[in-house]
């Protein structure tokens, strides 16, 4: 018997162009690595008793896993928007835009817009769907801004908004 989950709420459909080539990319690369998992997975099922084949049933894990990725990127790449052209206002935060915030403290942060496939902590990316986000979009330079979080509220001045893939501070 398993435990209901209420559908997650549908994300934002937009996308930049990088972004969406590293998912589809990754679709490809999920093909040829599925392929070579099979080849694994019917080597295993070869050497006999399958209750007790450690290889096959750990093939088998993996390859539910891949197959649960791909069917994923299947659905979602047809679904995404790819946006490519700066905002016709690029003074004013909109998707894809890199944005230098300066917080209570005075310490600067840097952030960029993208959609919730491409979120990642390491690059500084935040999803368009996110409290801080939501909280920016049309808002300039020199705007202040309060953002309330599950952590709290937090106040910011927006010191300037870039457009480009590339980290322009």
């Amino acid at each position: 018997m398993g435990r209901y989950r209420p559908p997650a709420p549908k994300s934002s459909p937009y996308i930049t162009r990088s972004g969406y080539d590293r998912m589809d990319n990754e679709l490809t690369a999920l093909w040829k690595r599925r392929a070579e998992v099979t080849r694994a997975v019917t080597a295993a099922a070869a050497e006999g008793d399958r209750s007790e084949n450690a290889e096959y049933i750990y093939r088998k894990k993996e390859l539910r896993g891949i197959d649960r990725r791909i069917r994923y990127l299947q659905k979602r790449l047809p679904e995404l928007t790819i946006v490519e052209a700066a905002p016709s206002d690029p003074t004013r935060v909109f998707f894809g835009a890199w944005v230098k915030l300066e917080d209570e403290q005075g310490e600067e942060h840097v952030y960029r817009v993208v959609g919730s496939d491409e979120i990642d902590v390491d690059k500084r990316y935040v999803s368009m769907d996110a409290p801080l986000a939501r909280a920016l979009f049309k808002k300039q330079s020199d705007d202040e801004l309060e953002i309330t979080t599950p952590k709290g509220t937090s106040w910011y001045v927006i010191v300037d908004v870039q457009y480009g893939d590339d980290l322009p501070y």
